[in-house]
């Protein structure tokens, strides 16, 4: 039992990742929770699936994507084609269409990738803000082929999508990208990408083959911005290329910096803060953009490393030097009985 409670101690995240989402189903059966707040929640869950994607560029491996909206689309429209026309899993019965909902995030998450490969192969080569150049124009070009192809219902737009996608889902999946994120992170791939970041020519010099990494981690970002494009159109059951333009890349750029460029939990908190506020302050009407605002300037002011920049949640476990853990337990600590202590042990 000693044994048990130790073990439960060194991996609180067994207990704690269940519970947070029993809490929230719960309160959602309970009726305390309405589908208003349960969808919110599942958009933040979606913002923090492409915010930890882009993470993987602009935070660990240094470089400038600006049109990353590109490849949600691409996994959006991929996948809904998959669902509703290809397979009609409207009609089907539950288990069918769970497998159908299951491909079809997979093959929008495969349909990024190779887009992601495509466009990084020769971009990645260079140095500079060519890749920044080209991914915002890259999602430009994706929403234009969009408006003009009848088949995902052209500059109309697509409905007729079937709701697939639930709480549940959204959850499971945004676990599944902040892991996915963790360990690559702490691999060697993770840790090439961040050498790149800190000085490329040094990398190059010590033998790492920066084209290599480089396009690693961008195809692997494309394919978590293609998995959260599946997650959107299961959700909102209607696409419109318009939704993907160049105001979405910003939104996922303003998460990623205001929680904490290069933090997997900088971003977990920067994209679900960022999209509960303004709903949270819409009854201060008109007003509310202006606090939104207004508070990303305080960020940037007085926390230009963003609100988690350099720290990573305890139960990451990351590895990796550099990164200061946070446990649940330090969020509570004052932070003058912790210099105190310090000084004390120092004694």
């Amino acid at each position: 039992m000693v044994k048990i409670m130790k073990w439960l101690k060194r991996n609180s995240e067994v207990i704690i990742i269940p519970f947070i989402y029993v809490l929230i189903a719960g309160l959602q059966r309970t009726g305390i929770l309405n589908n208003y707040i349960i969808q919110v929640i599942m958009l933040g869950g979606i913002n923090i699936i492409m915010t930890e994607s882009l993470n993987l560029v602009n935070g660990l491996t240094g470089q400038n994507s600006i049109g990353h909206a590109g490849f949600m689309a691409v996994g959006a429209y991929v996948s809904a084609l998959f669902s509703k026309v290809i397979f009609n899993a409207g009609g089907l019965p539950p288990t069918s269409q769970t497998l159908v909902f299951l491909l079809a995030t997979l093959m929008g998450g495969i349909a990024a990738a190779i887009f992601g490969y495509l466009i990084g192969t020769p971009t990645l080569r260079l140095k500079g803000d060519y890749l920044a150049i080209v991914t915002l124009g890259f999602g430009e070009v994706i929403r234009s082929i969009i408006r003009i192809t009848p088949p995902v219902g052209a500059a109309r737009g697509m409905t007729g999508i079937p709701k697939l996608a639930n709480l549940f889902w959204v959850y499971l999946f945004v676990i599944l990208a902040i892991y996915v994120c963790r360990n690559f992170m702490d691999s060697s791939y993770g840790r090439a990408c961040m050498a790149i970041r800190d000085n490329e020519i040094a990398a190059d010099t010590m033998g790492i083959n920066t084209a290599k990494y480089k396009i690693i981690a961008f195809v692997t970002s494309a394919f978590l911005a293609g998995v959260a494009g599946s997650m959107y159109a299961h959700t909102l059951r209607y696409l419109h290329p318009d939704v993907f333009g160049y105001t979405k890349s910003t939104d996922f750029l303003v998460y990623l910096y205001a929680g904490g460029v290069g933090s997997i939990s900088g971003s977990i908190l920067g994209a679900f803060t960022l999209t509960a506020l303004p709903e949270v302050l819409r009854f201060m009407k008109e007003w509310r953009l202006v606090i939104y605002g207004g508070l990303l300037v305080v960020i940037i002011l007085f926390r230009p490393v963003g609100m988690f920049g350099g720290n990573e949640f305890a139960f990451l476990k990351l590895k990796t030097g550099g990164i200061k853990s946070v446990g649940f337990s330090d969020l509570f600590k004052r932070k003058g009985h912790k210099e105190l202590s310090n000084k004390e042990g120092i004694q």
